[in-house]
């Protein structure tokens, strides 16, 4: 803020306290500095002279003091001056810029002379000049540079000088403060002229120039991606032709030579191999050679001229190397097994390519022979693996890949049988990525092993095309086992010792790419039970369910008022005995299984009861599902006439009942009330005196039998009582038996007369037996069941009609 109004109260003091003349006024005082701009950290030396007419020194000493901005700068007089002359040195001068003044002491000072100074650093040569032409509208010479790293605090002034070496014209360039590039016009250069460009740099303190560069504009353009026309198969093994072409913008520099560089890569690969080509012309093709045999290749091309920057890459054109016989030998895996049958080895072969195979070919198959001629053909399929049958004294077999050109050199197989022999121990296999396995193990290495041969299959899969295998050295002691792994699947992985004489023990893991809580629990059952003890078992979860290697089986129970108990149960029991347990109590019971991943899943059991809950649990359980039944067992079906809607019979109506003839109609079907005889037999049995016997206790139904409402002389105990059946026969109480089969009429009383209710189509039901009647009447008329030929158990139809029971009479009674 000081620097802001400084200049103004020194311009203040000069216009008061100078002295004004007839034509000038004369400033106060005067000061001088050694230089106005100096280098940050150089000394400063600066004198004050107050003038003999000032004002504020008339008639009296003057003292005098120096300021730099606010800070008071310690000074000196000059001798024999009055103390009119002033000096101060300023040791370092460290500011950007700042003022310093000169001021006669009083109250308050008073300013009388001031001047700003300022201070920098001097140019640093402008680094990194490069310059770039533009071949598209509007052409131009593009050059850039760096100012360097230290800022100067001065304004400095940027020019770009350029020279045409052969034209001997010379251009300038000034640049704006702050900018560092420039471009030219196309009029002040030319394509192929060769040029001298540098950059000078000025400030107050000196100058500073860059390193000139020299070049031709157009080994400066930066060309526009090229195109690759075409992509031609020669008839030569591993060779790409590729015809190419510069962009229509720069097809004028067709008949100039160029540098390329072609980059390849195979379909399945993402890695580039980068070829240079130096010095051709657009219209000349290339020849890309050494390649692999049958295969898709993807090609990209750039360009530049001489050292000019690279273009960008063209896009991608394919192409499809010749096809040629196979070359290099396969890694193979044997496993051999003998048969007691035939006398002969079962061999299953296994291969795959090595690093060295080629298959050169989209189709290839493979050849398995006992001669090393291919004669003795065993095998030919186009998979990775075979089975075949072999003498017990074969000793080796040989494998060849084939294709349409021609076959590979026969790789020897050894056939090697298994041994009792042990090599590796301490076998695991982790997951080390998202794709692939880590198998470590523990190997006795002895003189005779070979190598290591690891076998992983997926457990859920059968069939040898699952199977994969691969080799390490006798001196590792693990493998990474990379494919097509999917995580929650089981994968069974082998790790075999291979000797010059035969293969060795394996050792086996199961293992997960990753694992998660199995699908399913297995169900608990209850095997055994004692007073205080039960013996809970469940079956092995199915492998396609686990989701992982079961670590432990943990088993949760507690009754109502007890509190929690926990077992842990090794994975290979599957069964546990769950003891202490209260009799007579219930308890809950949850099972939860664990996997690698810590994630579990439950499976409760409830209603486990000791000893007698159970029993009793079940029968309860048993007795509500046949409710229907118990309830006959201990409660007879004793129907309630009492409460029936039925109204009461009349005696018009038992007139014409007692006209009916069953034999030659149906009758008329009368709602009854009333369980009455019409007629009745000579004798009662002694059960008919019983229940007549005992009106008061059956609620009129077990009124005498004679003694019906419906007979002279009826006397109820109970008068409004509502009987449920009728029994009409054809004759009079005194007549003799009837000869016309009797009918019985059933009321349709809401109430359930009888067990159940019958159906809207009433079956055929047993009558008395008399000599001259059928065995079957029916009830509501007839029925196309009932007939003479058919009889049926007298006892058992009568069982369902409690209260006509005592209506039963035998052939001894009839007489």
């Amino acid at each position: 803020m000081i620097s802001s109004w400084v200049p103004v109260i020194v311009m203040l003091g000069i216009f008061v306290n100078g002295a004004r003349s007839e034509n000038v006024t004369r400033p106060c005082a005067t000061l001088q500095t050694s230089s106005s701009v100096v280098p940050i950290g150089s000394p400063v030396t600066a004198t004050c002279v107050i003038s003999e007419d000032c004002p504020l020194a008339v008639g009296q000493a003057v003292h005098t003091e120096w300021r730099l901005g606010d800070r008071l700068v310690p000074s000196s007089p000059v001798a024999n001056t009055s103390g009119r002359v002033s000096e101060a040195v300023i040791p370092s001068f460290n500011h950007s810029r700042a003022f310093l003044t000169c001021s006669i002491q009083g109250s308050p000072p008073q300013v009388v002379a001031g001047v700003e100074i300022r201070a920098g650093y001097p140019p640093e040569a402008p680094q990194n000049l490069s310059c770039q032409t533009n071949l598209t509208t509007p052409k131009r010479l593009t050059c850039s540079w760096d100012a360097g790293q230290r800022e100067t605090h001065l304004l400095t002034k940027y020019t770009l000088h350029t020279q045409i070496r052969y034209s001997k014209k010379n251009y300038t360039y000034q640049m704006p403060p702050g900018v560092c590039s420039f471009s030219i016009p196309r009029l002040d250069f030319g394509l192929f002229s060769e040029m001298i460009i540098y950059v000078r740099a000025v400030n107050d303190l000196g100058e500073a120039t860059s390193s000139p560069i020299t070049l031709e504009p157009i080994s400066a353009a930066k060309f526009d991606p090229p195109e690759i026309v075409k992509i031609e198969v020669p008839r030569k093994y591993g060779c790409l032709t590729l015809r190419w072409c510069l962009s229509r913008h720069q097809a004028w520099m067709s008949n100039q030579r160029m540098n390329i560089e072609v980059r390849l890569k195979t379909a399945d690969s993402n890695e580039w191999s980068e070829i240079p080509v130096n010095n051709i012309k657009p219209s000349r093709p290339v020849d890309q050679c050494r390649l692999l045999h049958w295969t898709r290749y993807f090609a990209q091309i750039r360009v530049r001229f001489q050292q000019s920057p690279w273009s960008e890459w063209s896009s991608s054109q394919s192409g499809v190397t010749l096809e040629s016989a196979p070359t290099g030998h396969l890694d193979s895996w044997m496993k051999v097994s003998q048969d007691d049958v035939t006398k002969q080895l079962n061999i299953h072969l296994f291969w795959k390519a090595s690093k060295q195979f080629r298959a050169n070919s989209q189709s290839v198959s493979y050849m398995v022979s006992a001669l090393k001629e291919g004669k003795g053909k065993v095998c030919s399929t186009r998979e990775n693996n075979c089975t075949f049958q072999l003498p017990r004294r074969a000793k080796k077999v040989y494998l060849t890949a084939v294709n349409s050109v021609g076959k590979s050199s026969p790789t020897e197989v050894r056939i090697l049988h298994h041994k009792d022999r042990e090599a590796v121990s301490h076998l695991k296999a982790v997951p080390r990525d998202n794709s692939s396995f880590l198998v470590e193990w523990e190997g006795a290495v002895t003189p005779d092993l070979v190598d290591y041969v690891a076998e992983w299959r997926p457990l859920l899969e059968t069939g040898l095309s699952h199977i994969r295998f691969d080799t390490a050295e006798k001196n590792r002691s693990s493998l990474v086992l990379t494919g097509s792994f999917e995580p929650d699947k089981p994968y069974g992985i082998s790790v075999y010792p291979r000797f010059k004489d035969g293969i060795g023990l394996p050792q086996t893991v199961n293992a997960y790419l990753r694992q998660k809580a199995p699908s399913m629990v297995p169900e608990m059952k209850i095997k055994k039970t004692w007073k205080s003890q039960v013996e809970l078992t469940w079956g092995e979860i199915p492998l396609a369910e686990r989701n992982g290697i079961i670590q432990s089986y943990k088993i949760f129970y507690w009754n109502e008022k007890g509190p929690i108990n926990i077992v842990n149960v090794d994975p290979a029991e599957r069964k546990v005995v769950l003891q202490n347990l209260k009799p007579l109590s219930r308890y809950e019971v949850f099972m939860m299984v664990s996997t690698m991943s810590l994630i579990a899943i439950f499976m409760i059991l409830t209603g486990i009861g000791v000893t007698l809950s159970l029993l009793v649990i079940f029968v309860f359980l048993k007795c509500l599902s046949k409710h229907k039944r118990l309830k006959r067992r201990l409660w007879p079906s004793v129907p309630d006439p009492a409460n029936s809607s039925i109204k009461r019979w009349t005696s018009e109506s038992t007139q014409d009942i007692r006209s009916l003839n069953v034999g030659q109609q149906e009758p008329n079907l009368v709602y009854l009330s009333h369980l009455s005889f019409l007629d009745l037999p000579m004798k009662l049995s002694k059960e008919e005196d019983l229940w007549s016997n005992n009106a008061e206790d059956t609620s009129d139904l077990g009124e005498s039998i004679c003694g019906s409402p419906f007979i002279p002389g009826y006397s109820g105990s109970n008068s409004d009582s509502v009987p449920y059946a009728t029994v009409i026969f054809s004759g009079p109480c005194s007549s003799p038996s009837p000869k016309k089969p009797h009918v019985y009429l059933r009321s349709e009383s809401t109430q359930p007369l009888l067990e159940r209710e019958e159906s809207f189509s009433p079956k055929c039901y047993q009558n008395m037996v008399t000599d001259e009647v059928s065995r079957e009447q029916c009830f509501f008329g007839p029925s196309h069941n009932c007939g003479p030929g058919e009889e049926t158990g007298p006892d058992i139809l009568w069982d369902d009609f409690p209260f006509l029971r005592a209506l039963a009479m035998n052939d001894i009674q009839n007489d």
